[in-house]
């Protein structure tokens, strides 16, 4: 940020173009609609930057965008990889990442109040900072944000660039109302099998055919290699032996932190979430502008009943369909779910994958011997108004609510033997925004909660009254959720909230009552502070409930921690895996996710490369060799026997991270 704006002084201060090292100069197209024939911009330096002054763009340009609404963008980039829009304000830069459909041409309107406003009321940090939209999708998660009466010039800034992608820019606009976003040249984006049509890679589907010789070949592989040495029938390590007592614990022993599984043996959770038959995406007009996008795609799977979570259906972005479930109805039929659910455990125990988020999903449907353990969620207070993610914590209904939520959830699993425990709880988005927190409450419905605030209010208002009412209301929220799970589910783990981001202590401390302190971490390593922090703040032991690697590849973005191409993803896991491993606080890590995320996006626009499977049921065999070496090591690597690998990923071809946050704009993660 501060090196872009000493750019843009130092640019003000002459009008010598040469003293900016850039790689081309545009010309804007001006409010009338004058546009300038396509220019190319080329990302090729670690943190490559085009910065433009409003007078060496087009001197006819208003300073002041405070009439507009939207920033109107027609452009092909080269790569899915984003690159960072930003908006010089005087002595500030205003930043937003921008996700392209690659080796198209596209209209992106741009709606200037993600740069305007701060990040708003949303259940969770995705909900929050992702925004989808038809033609790309953005994430206004950093970058910060002000007023727009004086823009002195824009910059595009792309971090780790990998191939040396090319933008090409032939016209941007001011806009007072939405002309909409549209793919202009080179529809249909998506292929009859969900893949994206402008880019080859090894193993593309070109055929029906190409996808049955490629099944075929996978299944004869798993059955020469079914699971991985010294492994129990819950994934736990059958050499080791601890007190058995039908269920899943936590222990330390030795110094060292576990899982026990039910019969006794040390158990490292190597997890994966969003097991499902289905990914969803949104294939007609949505809410507000989100217009139809049909035209897309060469075919759009034809609607057809599936059981428990399978197949398609609508949602509040509006009608939707999920290729990677039509080609599960293409390889198996209509009654597919058991078939499915079998490959997919054969396939966790080959991989040495032995946690399942699929709230047992895959056991119910699949054979007795291809069983997994698995770990589930318990949501309350979703129905009724919330700020945040948190309810109306109170209601006068409140802790009835729970009670009967809790035991309606948990009554098919308490005497499970294969599942771990539950989380109650994802990324809440506001630790560190609670004075933001009070206001919505403040100005929403009339609750409970907003009563209990007005009534402190009226005494005294402060940050630090504002930042007690919100912490208050979360420890009541935790502790009426933790009596309802142990009173109703007394056999198995509370894993509590997936934490996104790094909560400040005074967050971390209301955690104590849980029996494991769950972070999701998006970082090439675990940060070793963090987790030594948590740890001696609450004494539990340490699950890392999300983290991945990605690539800009098939189409797709490459997630919040990128890898150069498939095979340094490999790499990146398991230097990720080992050296969570190899600290004794940590019991396991959760990849985020098994599918690959529809490259058209998910319900808020994003569409990252990170699946251990991709749409047509094909698996990264780069990223599954590598797992099954670093699995095999865990015992040893968590007992303190042997060090972690010390290979490092390469982020891209010109040079390499030496940390994820470098890879982007300031940012919760």
């Amino acid at each position: 940020m501060a090196t872009l704006a000493k750019i843009f002084a130092r640019k003000l201060r002459s009008s010598m173009v040469k003293t900016l090292t850039i790689f081309c100069v545009w010309q804007l197209a001006s409010l009338s609609g004058f546009g300038a024939l396509p220019q190319t911009i080329v990302f090729d330096q670690p943190v490559s930057t085009h910065a433009f002054t409003l007078k060496e763009i087009n001197p006819d340009l208003p300073a002041d965008w405070s009439a507009y609404d939207f920033l109107v963008v027609e452009y092909r980039a080269t790569s899915s990889q984003r690159f960072e829009l930003g908006l010089q304000t005087g002595d500030k830069l205003i930043s937003k990442r921008i996700h392209p459909f690659p080796n198209v041409w596209v209209r992106a309107s741009i709606p200037l109040r993600f740069y305007r406003e701060p990040l708003g009321n949303a259940a969770d940090l995705a909900a929050t900072v992702n925004q989808p939209r038809n033609s790309y999708w953005i994430n206004i998660e950093g970058g910060g944000n002000g007023a727009t009466t004086n823009v002195t010039g824009l910059s595009f800034v792309m971090r780790y660039p990998t191939g040396s992608p090319k933008l090409e820019i032939r016209s941007v606009k001011l806009s007072k109302t939405d002309p909409g976003d549209d793919v202009l040249e080179g529809k249909p984006l998506i292929d009859e099998f969900g893949q994206y049509t402008h880019v080859e890679w090894p193993g593309k589907a070109h055929s029906e055919d190409d996808l049955k010789k490629a099944w075929s070949a996978e299944a004869t592989a798993l059955a020469k290699n079914p699971s991985l040495p010294d492994r129990d029938k819950y994934g736990g390590f059958a050499s080791t032996q601890a007190k058995a007592t039908g269920f899943f614990r936590v222990e330390q022993i030795n110094g060292v932190w576990w899982f026990v599984d039910p019969d006794g043996h040390y158990f490292y959770s190597t997890g994966v979430n969003v097991l499902g038959t289905t990914s969803m995406t949104r294939v007609g007009a949505g809410r507000g502008d989100l217009a139809g996008r049909e035209d897309y795609f060469a075919k759009i799977p034809t609607a057809a009943p599936a059981p428990r979570g399978g197949g398609f259906g609508g949602g509040g972005g509006g009608p939707q369909a999920s290729f990677y479930t039509a080609n599960l109805q293409m390889r198996y039929g209509a009654d597919f779910m058991a078939a499915w659910a079998t490959l997919t455990s054969q396939r966790l125990g080959a991989w040495g994958l032995n946690t399942a988020y699929t709230n047992g999903v895959n056991n119910a449907l699949g054979p007795d011997g291809q069983k997994r353990a698995y770990v589930a969620n318990v949501r309350v207070g979703q129905g009724g108004p919330s700020v945040m993610g948190m309810p109306d914590v109170y209601s006068d209904s409140f802790e009835q609510q729970v009670d009967t939520t809790i035991e309606r959830s948990v009554s098919a699993s308490k005497d499970d033997p294969w599942l771990i425990g539950y989380f109650i709880g994802n990324e809440p988005p506001w630790p560190g925004r609670e004075s933001e927190f009070v206001d919505y409450v403040l100005k929403g419905e009339a609750t409970g909660m907003q009563k209990k605030f007005q009534e402190t209010l009226a005494k005294g208002d402060s940050p630090q009254i504002r930042q007690q009412l919100v912490l208050d209301a979360f420890e009541h929220y935790l502790a009426v959720i933790n009596t309802a799970l142990k009173k109703h589910d007394p056999n198995h783990l509370n894993l509590g909230i997936r934490f996104g981001g790094t909560p400040p202590d005074y967050v971390v401390k209301l955690a104590k009552n849980f029996d494991v302190y769950t972070l999701n971490k998006y970082r090439y390593e675990p940060p070793a502070d963090l987790i030594a922090n948590v740890h001696k703040l609450t004494g539990l032991p340490v699950l890392i409930g999300e983290f991945h690697i990605g690539v800009p590849d098939r189409g797709m973005a490459p997630g919040l921690v990128q890898a150069m191409n498939q095979a340094e993803r490999g790499v990146a896991y398991s230097y990720y895996v080992e050296h969570a491993a190899a600290h004794p606080e940590v019991i396991g890590t959760h990849w985020f996710e098994w599918i690959d995320e529809p490259v058209s996006g998910r319900s808020d626009g994003e569409n990252y490369n990170i699946g251990w499977i991709d749409v047509t049921d094909q698996p990264y065999t780069e990223l599954v060799n590598a797992a099954k070496i670093t699995h095999a090591r865990l015992l040893d690597i968590h007992s303190g026997k042997i060090p972690p690998t010390d290979r490092k990923a390469k982020t891209s071809d010109i040079g390499t991270a030496a940390e994820a946050n470098q890879l982007g704009l300031p940012a919760i993660q």
